[in-house]
């Protein structure tokens, strides 16, 4: 096996015997001088064919343990789910994973307003998302919040729904779009669609769709309004093209967003730009 790129030191891109591009986790393995010749093939971990270039910055910057974990999170639910997944779900789900880490050990909470409709609509996912808790606390001596397991069910629906029937994922891709040309020529920005940055909103923006769809928008209690409140004063520019966005989705498809919808919209935009700015 020939290691030709490096990732990082324990990532690298790589050729098999057939030519064909992989990239390959193992312990130093990217560290020597590129490119050179892989003999001991026991020195690699685990393989991942047809990886879209766009997610070498999330190889590169999470740590190898939690890709490789969310990796075995993400196989496990293929397995006991009976539908077939998004093959995102292994990169969306470290991502996540590794920002959940970094809140923990920083010590910041975030309150999950929908931990009660997702324990009693998605039973399933939920009970593995419990599961993933135990793989994360006993793989990587982090013991996640509770809370925390409603997140990683919300990613296990976000894989489901992104695999759905032809009409609603057409539909769904029609939508993201709309909102992402509304969302530049509000905020005046070019949107990298193959950045991961860009993925991660586009699954926020798929997941409101299919909820929109099923007629079961977010509505969380009163606690929502004060954040809200908050986050509206501070991002101003954000929150007048939420605005817009939710108008356009009321006037076109009858899809008014709540306010917690309109939330998790400001923040996930925010993300973006802020993203966006630190690339530049």
């Amino acid at each position: 096996m020939q290691i030709f790129k490096k990732i990082n030191n324990n990532v690298a891109l790589a050729r098999d015997a057939k030519g064909r591009e992989l990239v390959v986790f193992g312990k130093g393995i990217g560290f020597p001088a590129m490119p050179y010749e892989l003999t001991d093939l026991s020195a690699v971990q685990r393989t991942f064919y047809d990886v879209n270039e766009k997610y070498f910055a999330l190889l590169r910057d999470i740590p190898g343990e939690v890709f490789l974990l969310a990796d075995d999170i993400a196989a496990d639910a293929q397995d006991e789910l009976d539908c077939s997944l998004s093959p995102n779900l292994t990169y969306a789900l470290a991502d996540h994973l590794n920002f959940a880490i970094q809140r923990c050990r920083d010590g910041i909470a975030l309150q999950t307003p929908l931990a009660y409709d997702i324990r009693h609509l998605y039973p399933h996912e939920y009970s593995l998302a419990k599961q993933a808790l135990h793989q994360i606390r006993d793989t990587l001596h982090v013991d996640l919040p509770a809370e925390e397991a409603v997140s990683i069910a919300m990613h296990f629906i976000t894989a489901e729904a992104e695999v759905g029937d032809m009409h609603s994922t057409i539909l769904t891709a029609k939508v993201v779009s709309e909102i992402s040309a509304l969302m530049e020529k509000t905020l005046s920005v070019k949107l990298d669609k193959d950045s991961f940055s860009f993925s991660r909103f586009a699954m926020h923006l798929r997941y409101l769709v299919q909820r929109m769809m099923r007629g079961k928008p977010l509505n969380g209690d009163n606690s929502v309004d004060s954040m809200f409140r908050t986050v509206s004063r501070e991002y101003p520019e954000i929150y007048a093209c939420v605005q817009q966005i939710n108008e356009f989705l009321t006037a076109t498809y009858g899809w008014p967003c709540s306010k917690e919808e309109q939330l998790y919209l400001i923040m996930h935009i925010h993300r973006v730009c802020c993203e966006r700015t630190e690339e530049e």
